[in-house]
């Protein structure tokens, strides 16, 4: 079957797998409407192996299954706990959504392509795929810098602070999602524009064209939903790190003057709560910016043709970026004990055994039963 000149992705797929690679490009599997999307720095490489496809696709396909578990989970419980519904947790059940939602409209998609390994939906879909990942990202990593202010509001500042409640969490929520949606239609305004990455089973922001309105978005897009996010997280913890270590160290001098082992009031152990779960929210947004950090370098390589970008390498960059969702619900699942607690209630097949640490009073199990009824 040719089409204007050129074979559908179908057949040249079937010449790959049969072993006829001969002079062809990654480029001659793409649809003959998405052509004009594709950079010409494509044109130089040869197509990626038809196993690569298969790992992807097979990865994903777990990536998938996790998130949408890990996550629905995260929000089931957070919104049907009576005692679970606070405004901090109003957050993470937003970071838990968009999670969820880049998962499931990135990965159904990028699985489908790997099996005919091209892009097999269109330009337009190009378009939806760009944009979607751009809104679930971008929301992602500004409310988890939303999450780092709240702990440092509630850990530094201390009495001091004006205290999150429903409305203001509902608020932030709301800017979170504002400034998602403004970089995600930019570019179907003509200011940057997403099209296929080199692996040809992708859509996104087009980091290989340096005219001046796409080179200003990359840019600009970087800085804002990458740079000035991770500024305000690494100030928040800074100073997070800088109190806790300060009480910790009041409380061991005052223990010592006192002549016992350590002092934990009711207070302390409100403080000590708040600071474990600023642990969790730490490593969860590590582990994201672990994942997302790759596209960043690939998109100033770029932008400012500082190397060569590979096929391969935007398929590892992929492969990051799409786990980074499965991360959260873990990381809650292990870090939070109010959370374990409520989903071995909700689970008990997910409870391997009692921990013979496990400091648990039959008082707090009633009050976890009593968060069922709710």
């Amino acid at each position: 079957m040719e089409r204007n000149g050129r074979s559908s992705p179908w057949v040249a797929s079937a010449k790959l797998t049969r072993g006829y690679g001969g002079n062809l490009t990654v480029v001659d599997t793409v649809l003959p409407e998405m052509v004009h999307l594709v950079a010409s720095h494509w044109y130089q490489f040869p197509p990626l192996d038809e196993v690569w496809h298969i790992f992807i696709a097979s990865a994903i396909g777990v990536l998938v299954f996790m998130a949408v578990m890990g996550n629905g989970t995260v929000i089931y419980i957070f919104s049907t706990t009576k005692s679970l519904r606070t405004p901090s947790n109003l957050l993470v059940c937003n970071l838990a959504f968009s999670d969820v939602s880049l998962m499931c409209t990135m990965g159904v998609p990028t699985m489908i392509n790997c099996y005919y390994r091209t892009w097999v939906f269109g330009p337009f879909f190009c378009q939806i795929y760009g944009c979607l990942g751009s809104l679930f990202g971008s929301a992602s990593i500004w409310t988890m810098a939303v999450i780092a202010l709240d702990r440092y509001n509630v850990i530094v500042r201390g009495l001091t602070a004006r205290p999150l409640t429903i409305k203001s969490a509902l608020g932030w929520c709301a800017v979170v999602w504002i400034i998602s949606i403004v970089w995600t239609i930019a570019p179907v305004f003509g200011w940057g524009r997403y099209a296929p990455e080199g692996n040809m089973v992708v859509c996104g922001t087009d980091y290989l064209n340096r005219g001046w309105l796409n080179f200003s978005y990359v840019l600009a897009y970087t800085i804002f939903v990458y740079f000035v996010p991770l500024f305000l997280i690494l100030y928040a913890y800074w100073f997070i790190v800088k109190a806790v270590s300060a009480h910790e160290k009041a409380m061991r001098q005052q223990a010592k003057k006192m002549n016992v082992a350590s002092l934990r009031s009711s207070n302390a152990k409100e403080i000590n709560t708040q600071i474990k779960l600023a642990k969790v929210a730490m490593v969860t947004i590590s582990l994201w910016f672990i994942a997302w950090t790759p596209y960043t370098i690939i998109n100033f390589i770029g932008i400012f043709g500082m190397g060569t970008i590979t096929p391969f390498s935007t398929f590892w960059c992929s492969l990051f970026a799409k786990a980074s969702s499965v991360y959260n619900p873990i990381v809650y699942a292990i870090s939070h004990p109010k959370y374990k607690q409520v989903l071995h209630a909700k689970f008990p097949s997910l409870k391997c055994g009692s921990d013979g640490n496990d400091t648990t009073s039959t008082a707090s199990r009633a009050t976890v039963a009593e968060d069922d009824k709710a």
